[in-house]
């Protein structure tokens, strides 16, 4: 049974993305990505102008006139998408934590791929491989998606900084995106978009990412908060990562303190724009307070005029 309050939240997210994808996304998602070749079409008589390369010889001989072979882009795509669901992602100081923006990313970009008449799959990942749902089309499929992400539960780790301070050995799953992006070149063969949701607060992904961006187009979609770039002046505060269950009291009053939590996260976020412009790999970044379609509906925007220039 799917508990209740899931239910309401697929509901919500169901309501809401669909209408955007179709409002906001429809045309820029359909020109943002290249099909996956030509098909044949029709054959048609031939004008002025046509290459001579697409004459059909056959059919020309046959009927003692000219065709040539007309062929349209092949649109049909596979779009997978990677959502890290380690502890981190429980985290959000703003409308909602990073998790729930996963799910609501997630949705937009399923329902504006079954618009398109593609596919959608998914891999769920903390510190493993923990769902795989094999790409497949319609909106039936797509609620199967939103839903496996809003209802999964991570795993818990043991973890031996607890048990010494005498707290319970159960902390949240850790993240390893290396998994995630190997599991994608066995789930789509053929080339995919590949969209990889994540705060990407990891390291030893960064092969990985590099052998996945060589055989699919890897989109990057960052989840950020804006108490990641800057710490407020609470006083005397205690901060727990939830992956190790680590916690440490920081004294946010102090300028140094602050000072130097700012610049260590500016290198962080500096280190992973580096890699992703080293790949080429387009990106965006979503925060837990904003809006989550604006992002992608400029991503998308980004990626259409490129196309069109090329």
């Amino acid at each position: 049974m799917i508990p209740r309050e899931i239910l309401a939240a697929l509901r919500t997210i169901e309501i809401h993305t669909a209408r955007l994808a179709n409002e906001q996304l429809s045309g820029t998602y359909k020109s943002s990505f290249k099909g996956q070749g030509l098909s044949f079409r029709e054959v048609r008589p031939y004008q002025a102008g046509d290459d001579i390369r697409t004459i059909d010889w056959n059919v020309s001989a046959r009927s003692n006139e000219t065709f040539v072979k007309v062929f349209v882009e092949e649109r049909e795509m596979t779009v997978m998408i990677a959502v890290d669901l380690s502890a981190s992602e429980r985290f959000g100081t703003q409308r909602a934590p990073k998790a729930r923006v996963a799910s609501e990313v997630a949705a937009l970009l399923a329902f504006s791929a079954i618009r398109n008449n593609d596919r959608v799959g998914l891999i769920l990942s903390t510190s493993k491989v923990e769902r795989i749902i094999p790409p497949k089309k319609g909106e039936k499929h797509v609620m199967r998606v939103i839903r496996e992400i809003l209802a999964f539960e991570a795993p818990e780790a043991a973890s031996a900084h607890a048990e010494k301070a005498g707290r319970p050995t159960k902390v949240g799953a850790a993240t390893d995106l290396k998994s995630a992006l190997e599991a994608l070149a066995h789930v789509a063969r053929r080339k995919s978009v590949a969209f990889v949701i994540s705060d990407f607060f990891t390291t030893g992904h960064e092969r990985a990412l590099a052998l996945a961006s060589a055989k699919h187009d890897v989109i990057p979609v960052v989840l950020t908060d804006r108490r990641e770039r800057d710490l407020p002046d609470v006083g005397l505060a205690t901060f727990e990562d939830l992956e190790s269950g680590e916690m440490i009291v920081v004294d946010t009053s102090d300028k140094r303190v602050r000072a130097h939590y700012h610049v260590e996260m500016t290198k962080l976020r500096e280190a992973r724009r580096q890699l992703f412009f080293k790949l080429g790999l387009d990106s965006v970044e979503v925060e837990t307070g904003g809006s989550f379609v604006k992002p992608i509906r400029d991503l998308f925007a980004r990626r259409a005029r490129r196309v069109r220039t090329r």
